[in-house]
């Protein structure tokens, strides 16, 4: 039996956000580069739907979603993400999710990091989602945990072509920064980010 992980408290931090951004905001930038948080929203929408699908192991089309797009993102984005949120959280509660293998984003990979990877998405876009909409963040202590395990393995000097492509160069904080700025800067980010 593999270690399952509870994806729900991220995910209703995640939808709490989202329901806090205004259409007004949707062209602000975020700690993202080059994405607006429309894109930022559009590629949360995509990573929940193909998570979800990777949890299934429905390794068709929707295990590998489309470049986001924030002009894909239609009026209905308020409810949408939010139910595709949940669909995330309700596929990676079966056990089964977490045996064997699957794909997301055209990867085959252990099922079990496939959840990982999934729930690291939810924490971090959740700080990027809440930096570039004004808003605050708590993340789950949990599933801030599991984060800073997976980028801590993710900054080792041997998984540089690894990284690649999912986060930039790791940032450095003060030794008694808290959990989630030494998260924020093992993934890349700025902890010190804001919009403008």
């Amino acid at each position: 039996m593999q270690t399952m992980l509870d994806l729900r408290p991220a995910a209703s931090e995640m939808s709490h956000l989202v329901a806090g951004i205004t259409t007004a905001q949707l062209s602000a930038p975020t700690p993202c580069a080059d994405y607006s948080l429309a894109t930022l929203l559009d590629h949360i929408d995509g990573l929940s739907q193909a998570f979800a699908a990777a949890a299934r192991k429905d390794l068709g089309s929707t295990s590998h979603a489309p470049a986001p797009d924030g002009t894909r993102l239609v009026d209905d984005w308020p409810t949408r993400i939010p139910e595709h949120l949940n669909a995330l959280v309700d596929a990676w509660q079966n056990p089964d999710a977490w045996e064997g293998t699957t794909r997301a984003g055209g990867v085959d990979l252990p099922a079990e990091a496939a959840g990982t990877v999934a729930l690291n998405e939810l924490v971090l876009h959740g700080w990027d989602v809440a930096r570039a909409s004004g808003q605050p963040y708590d993340p789950d202590p949990h599933a801030l945990q599991a984060s800073m395990e997976f980028v801590s393995a993710m900054a080792a000097p041997d998984e540089a072509a690894g990284r690649e492509g999912l986060f930039g160069p790791v940032v450095d904080v003060p030794a008694d920064a808290s959990l989630l700025d030494r998260v924020l800067g093992l993934s890349g980010r700025d902890p010190s980010w804001r919009a403008g």
